[in-house]
């Protein structure tokens, strides 16, 4: 999959070894999927977790860029541009 995304190119970060929600986890909560950042590693829930922690962020501090980190999901989200602009090889 091609993409005319400008942000992917300062997406760095493609794995990480937390398994949760920062956000979530530190309330007490519950979260459906995760997804990370891909400029800083931060990892947030889905918008279809009730705190959409992951949005939040883009939100709070610009990283447009994220992947699903869920098992068997390899696609990556840019907010910018609102689309599936790539998969993590």
């Amino acid at each position: 999959m091609k993409s005319a995304c400008k942000h992917l190119d300062e997406a760095t970060i493609t794995t990480t070894s937390k398994h949760g929600c920062e956000e979530c986890l530190k309330m007490g909560d519950h979260w459906v999927h995760l997804r990370l950042c891909m400029m800083c590693g931060h990892v947030g829930c889905c918008d279809s977790s009730k705190n959409k922690h992951a949005t939040k962020h883009y939100h709070r501090v610009k990283h447009p860029v994220v992947r699903s980190i869920e098992p068997g999901e390899s696609w990556i989200w840019c907010y910018e541009d609102q689309e599936i602009v790539g998969e993590v090889d």
